[in-house]
């Protein structure tokens, strides 16, 4: 009555069992034939993914160490290029300085000879203008008493008297 239940369902009992008997042998076939290689594939594929993600973490790490270690040496390279600025403003003062003291030694000596300069000149006119003053005294004098004095003794007396005199004290 059951068969004749499965039959009135369209199902043919022979051809299914057949099949069952044929998808039975096919699986342990595969389970003999296939199953090891491909449980050994997948076995492999998941080392090499987690060899993969050891990688990339190692990796990761080893990116997070030279970015800290090139961190450090940008911050050494920074102290450095601060330390080589200080020095060089250092040195530039000191020249500056050395400068402005070479210039003030030079305006000094310059001030000093100048000043020198105009003593020499201002002499030389002083005894320019005694000897013109001296000859145009000679001359009046000449004109005066109408008659030739010692010119020698003229000037000796007119350089005695201009000494004794509070003009020459002035200068």
């Amino acid at each position: 009555m059951i068969i004749l239940g499965i039959a009135d369902l369209g199902i043919n009992l022979p051809v299914l069992i057949a099949q069952l008997v044929n998808f039975t042998i096919l699986l342990v076939i595969l389970r003999l034939v296939a199953w090891g290689p491909v449980t050994k594939m997948l076995d492999d594929r998941r080392a090499r993914i987690a060899e993969s993600l050891s990688a990339a973490d190692q990796a990761k790490a080893q990116a997070a160490e030279s970015g800290r270690q090139i961190q450090d040496q940008l911050d050494a390279s920074r102290r450095e290029g601060q330390a080589l600025v200080a020095q060089a403003q250092e040195i530039a003062a000191r020249i500056q300085a050395e400068a402005r003291t070479i210039a003030q030694t030079d305006a000094d000596a310059m001030l000093g000879r100048a000043r020198n300069e105009i003593q020499l000149e201002r002499d030389q006119a002083i005894a320019e203008l005694r000897k013109e003053f001296a000859d145009l005294t000679i001359a009046a004098a000449e004109k005066v008493i109408n008659e030739s004095l010692d010119r020698n003794q003229h000037r000796r007396l007119i350089d005695e008297t201009l000494a004794q005199s509070s003009f020459r004290e002035k200068n």
